[in-house]
């Protein structure tokens, strides 16, 4: 269920001025509107307020990203932040909401997110903001029919081609797969005695994007588990005959650690991987020449491909749900998004600068693309081990059997529901 904003946020006309000064932009576009009906109004008015904030960051670059966007939004609205990395992000959030000493904001993930939600952890506030979210990320953060929390950010997979692999191979642009016969009649192409055609992590959050692609996924439209579904046993049988024929391989089988390893080092021409994959080739095989496109078609012509997010989450025990507000906000307007984006890589959660993005990366549009049909983790409480539990079943695809393989994970989901 996709729910729409229904509520314009804003401040004064003082708190957007000085916005405006500090990220050098003018603000505008959705996501960075204000009303004066919304409680965070008056953020920039009231005593100055210290908010505790806790992330689990990828790495030094996020980090010193998110504290520059918190330093922006204090010299914006007066208030202050204290930035905390979690070194156990879930461990560290269930003690605090034990305590009733939970932060005012904090990253929450799509797994933990059903199971806050429902023991009351979180201030449902998702349908205050004025943001034009893409809406399979709203679906993720949505329980119950109340949208409790900001996507922050997203990736999505695409395929990723070896330029010299794909030219040795005689193959040009024309030549890219849209289907997945022409898929599989590429991988036999580039497939050689010292390089497998394709290669992709044995789990749900790669081969899911083929089940998406047949038209099937882990729920119907009206939420229901649909695993054990013709699509997806059509998927699974394509991917095993995929490996069974050699021109596919998991990672391990090449001696690789996951899709981007194989791809890097030369054990596959082609892998599917999502956009982090750009961050990591140029620190580990930055001679790798590489192209972005989006992944094929399925049998019935549906597009599909696998969506991954984090939200900003407000503590229901906030006693400052206002500012955290004002703070969030600023976090996902247009401007402070791309700037994410031009920090760590992440692409913005809102669709309003989906164009300015792709300007600013062109090679890495097939992901941005991707967005618009992207299908993501169910927000269902326990979700996380089922998908351990289908990743541990699809680890033995290449011998199993794709038919008992659904029909045992459509058990264990139905179990949630």
């Amino acid at each position: 269920m996709t729910r729409q904003p229904t509520r314009r946020l804003t401040r004064g006309l003082a708190a957007a001025a000085a916005l405006s000064a500090v990220l050098g932009l003018t603000a505008c576009g959705n996501g960075g509107g204000f009303a004066d009906e919304s409680p965070a109004a008056d953020a920039g008015d009231s005593t100055d307020t210290t908010l505790s904030v806790l992330i689990g960051s990828s790495g030094d670059a996020e980090t010193a990203s998110v504290q520059a966007a918190i330093d922006a939004w204090s010299a914006a609205t007066g208030h202050s932040a204290e930035l905390k990395v979690a070194t156990d992000l879930n461990q560290q959030l269930a003690q605090g909401f034990a305590a009733k000493t939970p932060p005012d904001v904090f990253y929450v993930s799509t797994e933990s997110f059903p199971g806050w939600a429902e023991n009351g952890s979180l201030w449902a506030y998702g349908d205050q903001l004025d943001a034009e979210f893409y809406p399979g990320l709203v679906d993720s953060f949505t329980f119950d029919g109340q949208f409790f929390a900001a996507p922050k950010d997203f990736s999505t997979l695409a395929l990723i081609i070896n330029d010299d692999a794909w030219q040795a191979a005689g193959l040009t642009d024309a030549d890219y797969p849209t289907t997945w016969q022409e898929l599989a009649d590429v991988a036999e192409t580039l497939t050689t005695d010292g390089q497998v055609g394709l290669s992709f992590g044995p789990e749900w959050a790669r081969i899911g994007a083929f089940m998406a692609q047949a038209g099937g996924g882990l729920l119907d439209a009206d939420g229901n588990a649909a695993v054990d579904s013709d699509a997806n046993l059509q998927a699974l049988e394509f991917v095993k005959q995929m490996l069974a024929d050699g021109v596919a391989a998991f990672p391990s089988a090449i001696g690789a650690g996951w899709g981007g390893e194989a791809f890097g080092s030369g054990g596959a021409a082609m892998t599917i991987e999502g956009n982090w994959i750009s961050g990591a080739l140029s620190a580990d095989f930055p001679d790798v020449n590489w192209t972005a496109v989006e992944l094929p078609q399925g049998p019935g012509g549906d597009r599909g491909t696998l969506q991954f997010t984090n939200a900003w989450g407000i503590a229901n025990d906030s006693q400052n749900k206002d500012v955290a507000l004002s703070f969030v906000e600023f976090m996902v307007s247009d401007a402070q998004q791309m700037q994410f984006a031009k920090d760590f890589g992440v692409m913005p959660s809102v669709t309003s600068v989906a164009d300015e993005w792709a300007a600013e990366f062109p090679e890495m549009g097939a992901f941005i693309r991707g967005g618009e049909y992207a299908q993501g983790v169910p927000p269902l409480q326990g979700i996380g081990s089922v998908l351990s539990d289908f990743n541990a079943q699809l680890e033995g695809l290449s011998t199993g059997d794709p038919a008992s393989i659904l029909s045992s994970v459509q058990s264990t989901l139905s179990a949630l529901q």
